[in-house]
């Protein structure tokens, strides 16, 4: 089989290949998705099946729940193969101490010792063997691809169960000769990488060692092919992502009328944050002035978009349109929330510093990986940031004071340490000067990715961010591409939210349909 020599694991911690699929999703996308998104309010949603209409609850069946499950589990899976270029399926591993390992072993542990039982009876038994050998039968086949019918009829020859059965029957069966040919197949199947373990069952000479472990390499093999097919169909599932994806879900929403709840509370949210912002404008006739028509349904995107960034995911649900990229977005919070925590320090120590110090990009780098190095595993549930920023603040003071000594100057006196260590424990604090500063230049940086069509253009970073730019820039390339894919898909959905959050007073009103954006 033509299986890849190497074999990459799934990392479900890193995003690198986010970034990779961000090309993909602009060959995907359209270059005018802002345009498309603003223009379909304007429309007439009555015969759109996409627009979520309201419904009481409804009794639903178990057949239903189990069919809703599968669709949502396939919407899931092809979303992964198409945003992760990594994305590998891996085998469950259980716990050591959890009640269903130690099910399995146990089960497992007695289904051998039964086969070992019978093979050792006078004469010997074979119906465990048999079902074995018919498993394997099943899986050698599946390894086949169309138009190997040569091989597929040698191995339904070879192990033909009713034969095999006759032989038994007789005590005339030779198990040893079978395991030699469906190891030699197996060695035609694998991949590479499985090569050394396929040689190793040859030196196997008892029955039942022997074919658990051939049962241990059938497995892996098994998840070799899974993920082989996976980077097969990549393209494909790419070309038609957008719109599968969209019908999956519109099929989940068919069956459960309310599965678009969240996701309408957190429109709201942010039409409110966004009202606070603009100010209410006068409609063009003058009379019966809406605040709603001084919103862009873009801008109410876009700042939903940017809550995502700063969003509770322990404690408040996700919107229903954003679970499938729930784990990304949470991991670039994490990454963003590190780097928000790093410009915060280099500001403060560069400033401290003065232009002498700040100018020098070996001792910005130095100091730079110093509190990176200190800041592992700040997203940690025991991570303790008060005894961290003391150790941080004593580190930078020396870092500080060798900088200088190096190039001629005094040493940091006690007051600019005692100044330094109280601006940079203090940066916990929510209402810090230098944290809203930061913070507001990084919303401004991401809005204005979110905002910017062409996103080959190169997108300023505000002044304060240069430590972190490198750092930055790729967190919010991912970022963008995790939601602009979003928005191809659920844009309709979103279209019939906003539609009625933002304009369904204008019929009331008589507003004309002029003032609709």
């Amino acid at each position: 089989m033509p299986f890849s020599n190497e074999k990459h694991s799934l990392n479900d911690e890193s995003l690198n290949s986010d970034a990779e699929s961000c090309e993909r999703s602009d060959s995907v996308n359209s270059s005018s998705d802002y345009e498309n998104v603003r223009q379909s309010f304007s429309s007439d949603s009555s015969s759109k099946p996409s627009s979520p209409a309201s419904s009481p609850p409804k009794m639903v069946s178990f057949d239903d729940l189990i069919e809703t499950a599968n669709g949502l589990s396939k919407l899931t899976l092809a979303h992964e193969i198409v945003m992760n270029s990594n994305f590998q399926m891996k085998s469950i591993d259980l716990p050591p101490q959890s009640l269903q390992r130690r099910v399995k072993e146990i089960v497992h542990r007695a289904f051998w010792d039964c086969l070992e039982a019978q093979l050792n009876k006078d004469p010997p038994e074979y119906d465990h063997a048999l079902l074995l050998l018919g498993e394997i039968k099943e899986i050698l086949l599946s390894f086949l691809i169309p138009g190997q019918n040569r091989l597929r009829n040698q191995i339904s020859e070879v192990l033909d169960l009713d034969l095999i059965q006759q032989q038994a029957e007789h005590n005339a069966i030779d198990i040893h000769k079978l395991a030699d040919y469906i190891i030699t197949l197996m060695g035609k199947f694998c991949a590479p990488v499985r090569d050394d373990e396929v040689k190793k069952l040859k030196s196997l000479s008892e029955i039942v060692p022997l074919f658990r472990e051939i049962f241990h390499v059938l497995d892996l093999m098994t998840m070799d092919m899974v993920n082989f097919t996976i980077q097969y169909i990549r393209p494909h599932v790419q070309q038609c992502s957008v719109d599968y994806e969209r019908s999956k879900f519109q099929d989940f929403l068919n069956k459960q009328p309310n599965a678009l709840d969240h996701t309408t509370q957190w429109l709201k949210e942010s039409i409110a944050e966004v009202s606070a912002l603009w100010p209410s404008e006068p409609s063009s006739s003058g009379t019966n002035g809406s605040s709603s028509l001084s919103l862009s349904p873009s801008s109410v995107l876009n700042n939903g978009y940017l809550k995502l960034l700063q969003w509770n995911y322990n404690s408040k649900p996700v919107p229903e349109t954003l679970l499938t990229d729930q784990s990304r977005l949470q991991k670039l919070q994490q990454r963003l929330n590190e780097q928000r925590l790093v410009a915060y320090l280099m500001l403060i120590i560069c400033n401290i510093g003065g232009a002498t110090l700040s100018s020098l990009p070996d001792f910005c780098d130095k100091v730079k990986r110093v509190i990176m190095v200190l800041l592992e595993g700040m997203n940690d549930k025991n991570f303790n940031l008060e005894e961290t920023l003391k150790t941080i603040s004593v580190k930078v003071c020396s870092e500080i004071s060798q900088a200088l000594v190096e190039r001629g100057y005094p040493e940091l006196n006690n007051e600019n340490q005692g100044n330094l260590t109280g601006q940079i424990c203090n940066i916990k604090e929510e209402g810090n000067p230098v944290r809203t500063l930061i913070n507001n230049r990084i919303e401004l940086y991401m809005k204005n990715m979110l905002s910017v069509e062409n996103q080959q253009k190169s997108i300023p970073v505000p002044g304060g961010l240069e430590p972190i730019q490198a750092e930055l820039e790729e967190i919010g390339s991912q970022y963008v591409c995790i939601v602009k894919y979003n928005r191809q898909v659920y844009g309709p959905f979103y279209s019939g939210i906003l539609r009625k959050l933002l304009f369904s007073n204008l019929t009331t009103t008589g507003t004309t349909s002029s003032d609709s954006p």
